[in-house]
């Protein structure tokens, strides 16, 4: 692996640490739980490192995580964390930060809402493929009954997928050959 693959590997996964330090967004009178920024770090590693770099990033995140340093929202980590309701969701971002830099890979002049698309897809449908059915295995939930709890974090979602889609764009844009 060369040096460059490996400045971006740790610095996804340091920024994507570093999402986990900006406070959750509530809406204050609004039935929408808390939007934390951290998935933004996944969905940025698949749009600007690529698939492999992206993946690789996150993959290790979860495995700093999984040792022990404090790396998740609100100063959590431990390998305890995959055996909670929210843990398939974590071990998905690796997977998620591939899918978004794989599709993109084979997209290279897409447009915002192209690029928006496929960021949704990979950080939010592949996500949730993952997560949702972990939370209702580990919580002992109905399926149905843990995807109507996260379609309450859509909206959220969503929102990270347009910041993502501005970001990635502006620094593609100004750094063509990244």
């Amino acid at each position: 692996m060369d040096t460059k693959s490996i400045v971006y590997i740790a610095l996804f996964a340091a920024l994507t640490a570093a999402l986990a330090l900006f406070p959750p967004i509530s809406f204050a009178g609004l039935a929408l739980p808390p939007i934390t920024a951290q998935s933004l770090g996944v969905m940025l590693a698949g749009a600007l490192a690529g698939s492999k770099r992206g993946g690789l990033a996150l993959l290790l995140f979860v495995v700093l995580v999984a040792v022990g340093l404090p790396l998740l929202s609100g100063g959590r980590g431990g390998f305890g964390i995959f055996a909670g309701a929210s843990g398939g969701f974590v071990l998905a971002w690796p997977i998620s930060a591939f899918v978004i830099g794989w599709l993109l890979e084979r997209a290279p002049q897409a447009g915002f809402v192209k690029m928006a698309a496929i960021i949704a897809f990979g950080g939010i449908v592949v996500m949730y493929a993952i997560g949702i059915p972990w939370m209702a295995l580990v919580a002992n939930l109905p399926l149905t009954k843990a995807v109507t709890i996260m379609l309450a974090y859509v909206p959220g979602d969503l929102v990270k997928v347009v910041l993502a889609t501005f970001i990635a764009r502006g620094v593609r844009r100004a750094y063509p050959t990244l």
